[in-house]
Protein backbone atom coordinates (compact mmCIF):
# COMPACT_ATOMS: atom_id res chain seq x y z
CA UNK A 1 0.00 0.00 0.00
CA UNK A 2 1.32 3.62 -0.66
CA UNK A 3 0.23 6.86 1.06
CA UNK A 4 -3.39 7.75 1.02
CA UNK A 5 -4.70 10.85 1.65
CA UNK A 6 -8.61 11.19 2.24
CA UNK A 7 -9.86 14.96 1.81
CA UNK A 8 -12.40 17.15 1.27
CA UNK A 9 -11.77 19.30 -1.59
CA UNK A 10 -13.45 22.53 -0.39
CA UNK A 11 -12.11 21.87 3.06
CA UNK A 12 -9.52 24.59 3.93
CA UNK A 13 -7.51 22.36 6.28
CA UNK A 14 -7.29 19.51 3.74
CA UNK A 15 -6.21 22.18 0.86
CA UNK A 16 -3.49 23.34 3.73
CA UNK A 17 -2.68 19.64 4.01
CA UNK A 18 -2.56 18.79 0.66
CA UNK A 19 -0.10 21.85 -0.11
CA UNK A 20 2.35 20.88 2.55
CA UNK A 21 2.64 17.49 1.20
CA UNK A 22 3.07 18.50 -2.12
CA UNK A 23 5.77 20.91 -0.83
CA UNK A 24 7.35 18.29 0.83
CA UNK A 25 7.33 16.03 -1.70
CA UNK A 26 5.40 13.41 -0.25
CA UNK A 27 3.89 10.95 -2.51
CA UNK A 28 0.37 10.19 -1.92
CA UNK A 29 -3.02 8.49 -3.77
CA UNK A 30 -5.73 11.48 -3.77
CA UNK A 31 -8.81 10.28 -2.28
CA UNK A 32 -12.12 12.08 -2.07
CA UNK A 33 -14.06 11.36 1.64
CA UNK A 34 -17.44 12.32 -0.36
CA UNK A 35 -17.28 10.67 -3.22
CA UNK A 36 -15.03 7.62 -1.98
CA UNK A 37 -15.88 7.32 1.69
CA UNK A 38 -13.96 4.74 3.57
CA UNK A 39 -15.54 1.91 3.87
CA UNK A 40 -16.41 -0.38 7.05
CA UNK A 41 -13.71 -2.58 6.30
CA UNK A 42 -11.29 0.09 5.67
CA UNK A 43 -11.92 2.02 8.80
CA UNK A 44 -11.79 -1.20 10.73
CA UNK A 45 -8.62 -2.30 8.86
CA UNK A 46 -6.81 1.39 9.65
CA UNK A 47 -8.54 1.49 13.60
CA UNK A 48 -7.08 -1.72 14.17
CA UNK A 49 -3.58 -1.36 13.10
CA UNK A 50 -2.71 1.61 14.65
CA UNK A 51 -4.66 0.74 17.62
CA UNK A 52 -7.09 3.52 17.30
CA UNK A 53 -10.59 3.83 19.02
CA UNK A 54 -12.94 4.34 16.38
CA UNK A 55 -14.97 6.98 18.16
CA UNK A 56 -12.01 9.34 17.51
CA UNK A 57 -12.56 9.00 13.57
CA UNK A 58 -15.88 11.21 13.81
CA UNK A 59 -15.75 14.73 13.29
CA UNK A 60 -17.12 16.28 15.97
CA UNK A 61 -16.91 19.64 14.71
CA UNK A 62 -19.44 18.74 11.78
CA UNK A 63 -22.73 19.81 10.87
CA UNK A 64 -24.20 15.79 10.37
CA UNK A 65 -22.53 14.98 13.62
CA UNK A 66 -24.24 17.70 15.67
CA UNK A 67 -27.33 16.87 13.35
CA UNK A 68 -27.71 13.38 14.18
CA UNK A 69 -26.55 13.82 17.83
CA UNK A 70 -23.57 11.49 17.82
CA UNK A 71 -22.21 12.30 20.85
CA UNK A 72 -25.37 10.94 22.69
CA UNK A 73 -24.90 8.08 20.67
CA UNK A 74 -21.86 6.98 20.68
CA UNK A 75 -21.36 5.65 24.45
CA UNK A 76 -24.47 2.89 23.74
CA UNK A 77 -22.52 1.83 20.24
CA UNK A 78 -20.74 -1.01 19.31
CA UNK A 79 -17.50 -0.57 17.43
CA UNK A 80 -19.48 -2.57 14.54
CA UNK A 81 -21.90 -0.15 14.63
CA UNK A 82 -19.15 2.95 14.78
CA UNK A 83 -17.36 1.71 11.65
CA UNK A 84 -21.31 1.64 9.55
CA UNK A 85 -22.35 4.52 10.32
CA UNK A 86 -18.60 6.80 9.66
CA UNK A 87 -18.91 4.25 6.35
CA UNK A 88 -22.69 5.82 5.68
CA UNK A 89 -21.36 9.03 5.58
CA UNK A 90 -17.71 10.56 4.48
CA UNK A 91 -18.63 13.92 6.47
CA UNK A 92 -19.17 11.81 9.94
CA UNK A 93 -15.10 11.23 9.61
CA UNK A 94 -12.10 13.40 10.84
CA UNK A 95 -10.34 14.62 7.68
CA UNK A 96 -7.91 14.88 6.76
CA UNK A 97 -6.64 11.37 6.93
CA UNK A 98 -2.98 10.55 5.92
CA UNK A 99 -2.61 6.62 6.29
CA UNK A 100 0.99 5.17 5.34
CA UNK A 101 2.43 1.57 6.19
CA UNK A 102 3.64 3.05 9.51
CA UNK A 103 1.14 5.44 10.60
CA UNK A 104 -2.61 6.93 10.33
CA UNK A 105 -3.07 10.54 11.03
CA UNK A 106 -6.30 12.80 11.60
CA UNK A 107 -6.88 16.46 11.41
CA UNK A 108 -4.34 18.41 9.95
CA UNK A 109 -1.14 19.26 13.00
CA UNK A 110 1.83 20.16 11.01
CA UNK A 111 3.72 18.94 14.39
CA UNK A 112 2.43 14.86 13.52
CA UNK A 113 2.77 15.58 9.90
CA UNK A 114 6.46 16.68 10.62
CA UNK A 115 7.38 12.28 11.31
CA UNK A 116 6.25 12.29 7.47
CA UNK A 117 9.45 13.42 6.56
CA UNK A 118 11.25 11.20 8.66
CA UNK A 119 9.26 7.53 6.97
CA UNK A 120 11.80 7.15 3.46
CA UNK A 121 8.83 5.12 2.08
CA UNK A 122 6.82 8.40 1.80
CA UNK A 123 9.19 10.80 0.04
CA UNK A 124 9.36 10.80 -3.58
Amino acid sequence: MGNLFIEYPKCSTCQKAKKWLEANNIKFEDRNIVTETPTKEELRKWATKFEMNPKKLFNTSGIKYRELKIKEKLYNMTDDEIYELLASDGMLIKRPLFISEKFMLKGFKIKEWENIKGDTNAIN
